[in-house]
């Protein structure tokens, strides 16, 4: 009997063990199985009845010129958007700024502008551990930023050149081809440091829309951004999870929100709030388990 029952569990762990390698696999196949998702939300325009069409893109981490993320990206030409909003965490290495910038650039050459807030991840480049620590909870604040500072004065520079509008703790207004939009952006709270002072974030005039921009989003800074007036909340950081399971969704959001709001759209306050599931990884866990990366473009609608 011994030796059946040593048989039969020898049996299961070597089932175990090529499900886990299947699945596995098949998480590092996913990763590269990039999605175009569509939305539509009502009552976030105003004065205006036409709608306005948002690009958001999340979370390139980008570790390596162009490849199949570049190529995702610059078949977003070809569909119609009137503003591209990138919520952080661009890069993902040492060295990947003019790079990640080039990747970028097709999405405004036609004219069409963009607005970024930048993530912990465009000051300092990832750091080796263990690949599912996330799943312990948030990460802390000071862990956030510990590997080799990139140029991030570099990255933004490449980005205004590019048409981008980047965004620290402050608010602007931006022509698009539907009118005059408002956005406000946070820097990444997962950073640590204090808030800014709404008065700093808080728009002077009103446009037919006002978006309110942070790269992590903990409840503290989608507050802030929705007491400045924000009509739409947008954000990243999250991953959608990164590894979510059948009929239970993510595990973890890598934030003080809870895993039903890890990606996709939900409400902060009785705000939209659209958080992007990001279209990359770090190098160093480059796997997604049913949380494909994406992009959304968003119709804004009165």
């Amino acid at each position: 009997m011994a030796r059946v029952t040593t048989k039969k569990l020898a049996a299961t762990a070597a089932t175990a063990a090529v499900a886990g390698a299947g699945v596995l696999a098949w998480s590092l196949v996913e990763a590269q199985w990039f999605v175009l998702r569509h939305l539509h939300l009502t009552g976030v325009v105003h004065d205006s009845p036409r709608p306005l069409r948002v690009l958001h893109l999340s979370d390139l981490h980008a570790s390596r010129p162009g490849g199949r993320m570049g190529e995702f990206i610059t078949s977003l030409v070809d569909e119609d958007y009137d503003l591209v909003v990138v919520t952080g965490d661009l890069l993902g290495d040492t060295s990947m700024e003019d790079d990640t910038v080039a990747m970028l650039a097709p999405l405004t050459a036609s004219d069409i502008p963009g607005v970024v807030v930048l993530g912990s991840n465009d000051f300092h480049g990832p750091v080796a551990g263990n690949p599912l620590g996330y799943l312990a909870g948030p990460t802390s604040d000071g862990a956030a930023g510990v590997g080799e500072p990139l140029d991030t004065d570099r990255l933004v520079a490449g980005l205004a050149r590019e048409g981008f509008t980047t965004l620290r703790n402050e608010v602007t207004t931006i022509t698009t081809p539907k009118g005059e939009v408002v956005v406000s952006g946070v820097d990444d709270p997962h950073i640590g440091g204090p808030l800014p002072n709404a008065n700093d974030i808080a728009p002077s005039a009103r446009g037919i829309a006002h978006l309110g921009l942070v790269h992590s989003p903990y409840k503290a800074a989608l507050d802030l951004l929705v007491g400045v007036g924000a009509d739409l909340l947008l954000c990243g950081h999250t991953h959608g999870g990164q590894v979510r399971l059948p009929g239970i969704g993510a595990l973890v959001t890598n934030s003080d929100l809870p895993p039903s709001q890890a990606r996709g759209l939900s409400h902060h306050r009785n705000v939209p709030l659209h958080v992007s599931a990001g279209l990359g990884t770090s190098k160093y866990t480059p796997f997604r388990l049913l949380c494909r990366p994406e992009a959304t473009l968003l119709t804004l609608l009165p």
